[in-house]
């Protein structure tokens, strides 16, 4: 059983975390959906494996009086102690017919968090993840206290889990490699609260974004981990499609060429089907093939694969994916001899990872054009503290 003590020492209580986790699960949904009393009692002590006896405890009630509660031979009725029993059990007072006045602020949280994060999501691939970042913050930290006090519904711990992914992947965008770590501790803290849902769908989103985050961490085997579970939980082609890039990606940088080769080969079938044409994007798709290649130990053949134009696009490209692109690009011409292709390549990268504030791809420059090439090298260093000082003020 889950307790904490108060710095003041008093009686441990049950975690409300604990609680409304388990009053988000579909079992829990359709026992409150009943609003009877008796039934929400026997099924909270069942969960919890909690006696009578620890029941009134909790409630401040006699043994007897709750066995009467259970059994439908007393009822309360008084909207004081519906208030308390609500409070108790970390459930919204109108659960138990309570019309709680915080209700019409609930809506309106609920309405304008969502908003929030799917205005946030377009902000992060229309290259402005900074914004996404600042708009995400204050919501994640009102959802937080929210559930940590307990007073959760489903739709609150949904939208929770939304949001944390959402600050994750744009945490993933604006962080410096060395400080990635925080993007992924983000999406993993989804997890905790997508598993109290019974939603393959929602599953596997939390879980191809995490993955993703882990390996952006340098965490690989772990990303490989959770986006194959992400593939296999997959309820449909389309959800399966949304993964397969990024597991490629992800394998490639492990160094398995066999997962590699197989999540290509599958993304590049769904790019063959017209309905499906949206959920793949070939231009990371190419991104992605001449990173693994190069990760893999096949040099020739990334030099081959980056001699044929990139894919028009079917689809609308984030404009992160332009600064990838450019760099693995100007890498493959760097190891095919190409200085001044490579050059090119990486000082428009360079430019547009400054102007999107991206400090990430910025380091992949340097690292692509250390000892090699001297003058980007130092362009890319230069941005990127011109980066550092402006988040830092």
């Amino acid at each position: 059983m889950d307790t904490f003590t108060s710095a003041s020492g008093s009686t441990p209580r049950r975690s409300a975390r604990l609680v409304s986790w388990r009053w988000a699960t579909p079992e829990a949904q359709a026992v409150l959906a009943t609003r009877d009393l008796a039934s929400i009692l026997r099924y909270y002590r069942h969960v919890h494996g909690t006696s009578q006896l620890e029941a009134s405890e909790l409630l401040g009630y006699d043994k007897t009086y709750i066995s009467a509660l259970e059994l439908g031979k007393r009822h309360l009725s008084d909207v004081g102690s519906l208030r308390h029993v609500a409070e108790r059990l970390a459930l919204p007072p109108h659960v138990l017919g309570v019309t709680d006045p915080a209700d019409t602020d609930h809506r309106a949280m609920i309405q304008f968090g969502t908003s929030t994060v799917r205005l946030a999501e377009v902000a992060r691939q229309c290259g402005r993840a900074a914004e996404a970042v600042a708009e995400l913050w204050p919501l994640v930290a009102r959802l937080e206290a929210r559930a940590q006090d307990g007073s959760t519904e489903r739709d609150v711990l949904r939208l929770l889990a939304h949001a944390r992914l959402s600050l994750g992947t744009a945490l993933g965008n604006v962080l410096p490699e060395e400080r990635l770590a925080t993007a992924a501790h983000w999406t993993a803290k989804s997890l905790d609260v997508v598993r109290a849902f019974d939603d393959r769908a929602l599953t596997t989103t939390a879980l191809r974004m995490h993955g993703n985050e882990l390996r952006k961490a340098g965490l690989l085997g772990a990303a490989v981990d959770r986006l194959t579970q992400a593939a296999a939980t997959a309820p449909s082609t389309e959800e399966r499609a949304a993964v397969l890039p990024l597991l490629a990606r992800a394998a490639g940088a492990l160094g398995n060429a066999a997962l590699f080769d197989h999540a290509v080969r599958e993304a590049h079938q769904f790019l063959d089907t017209v309905e499906h044409t949206s959920l793949v994007n070939p231009i990371a798709l190419y991104e992605i093939r001449l990173r693994g290649l190069i990760s893999t130990g096949r040099t020739r053949d990334a030099i081959r694969h980056a001699e044929s134009a990139p894919p028009a696009p079917t689809v609308t490209v984030a404009p992160q994916w332009r600064v990838i692109e450019l760099i693995t690009t100007g890498r493959v011409r760097l190891l095919a001899g190409d200085s001044h292709g490579a050059t090119q390549l990486l000082t428009t990268a360079v430019r547009e990872a400054q102007a999107q504030r991206l400090p990430h791809q910025l380091q992949r420059v340097q690292r692509t054009a250390v000892g090699r090439l001297p003058d980007t090298h130092d362009a890319a260093t230069r941005a990127l503290v011109q980066l550092r000082t402006e988040i830092a003020a």
